[in-house]
Formats: structure tokens, sequence, C-alpha cells
């Protein structure tokens, strides 16, 4: 198995440790100055990270739901759920000295992939790092595609689990 590695983001501001066999979406297709995308070649699970406006209007657990709805409405979602959000521990964060609050969502979209017509049911998992300082939302997005999209991957729980 191929070992983590770090990888530099937005040329180098800070880095991430992605799991093994992710792939630079940039690589791929143009992908928006203000994100990096990352997906796994087996499971098509996808992780975004995106540096945003700070959301100021919006505060605590209503900025969570805030960017889940913005993101929906820009992947076109026909329907949007939010299953938990829960604040993160910023002790637990190596960007806690610039980061106000941080909080966690999970939730459910239903949307379609580009150039098709069904909807599926895509969990997200978000992470919303706030930073006033810099007038910036930080916005981590993981989307976990429908079990039966992976159904015909041996080991698409065992590397999901990774990513």
């Amino acid at each position: 198995m191929e070992p983590t590695r770090d990888c530099p983001l937005f040329g180098g501001a800070f880095s991430a440790i992605l799991p093994p066999g992710a792939i630079d979406v940039s690589d791929l297709r143009p992908v928006p100055d203000n994100q990096e995308v990352f997906c796994h070649p087996v499971t098509d699970q996808s992780l975004i990270v995106e540096l945003l406006e700070l959301q100021a209007h919006v505060r605590g657990e209503a900025a969570a739901r805030y960017h889940f709805e913005d993101v929906g409405g820009v992947q076109g979602a026909r329907a949007v759920q939010v299953e938990s959000v829960q604040p993160l521990s910023l002790e637990n964060l190596a960007m806690r000295g610039c980061c106000q609050d941080a909080w966690f969502l999970s939730g459910k979209q239903q949307v379609a992939k580009e150039n098709q017509q069904v909807a599926k049911n895509v969990m997200l998992h978000q992470a919303l790092l706030r930073l006033p300082q810099y007038q910036t939302d930080l916005l981590l997005t993981f989307n976990q595609p429908p079990k039966d999209a992976e159904a015909h991957h041996a080991a698409a729980e065992d590397l999901g689990a990774q990513f």
C-alpha cells in the first residue's frame, strides 16, 4: 500500500495529509481557484477544500447549515437533509490559533452527476472552520456516494475508511 502524502494546498499556503490513491481533480478538469478537489479512483468519494468569503451574517450552527444548503444549491440538489451538526473542539485543530469556531455537519443531498438525469442520495460530511481575521470560512466537504455505486468494488469499504 502506498503511504499517505503531505499535499500542499493553495500554492503551499497550508497542506493536508491525503490517503493513498487520492487523485488531484485539477489534473483532470478545471477547478475554481478557491477550491482544492481530490477523489478516490475506486470509491468515487471526494474531498473538497474551499476558501470562502466569511458569512458574518450567520453564526454558530446556522453557519454550518448555511454552507451545507449553499453547496446543495450550487450542485442543483433536489433535496437536502441535515442529519447532525456538532461543534468541533478547537484544541484538536492544527489551526486552533486562528479559528474562531468550528462545526461538523453530516447530511444527505439528492443530486445528479453531470450529464445524468437520475438523482442519488449522496452523504456529505462537512467541517466548517471560521477564520474572521482573514474574512474566510474554510469548508471541507467529504462526499460519500451511495453504496450501490461501490458494490462492484470488493475493497471499497477498506479504501473508503482511509479517505
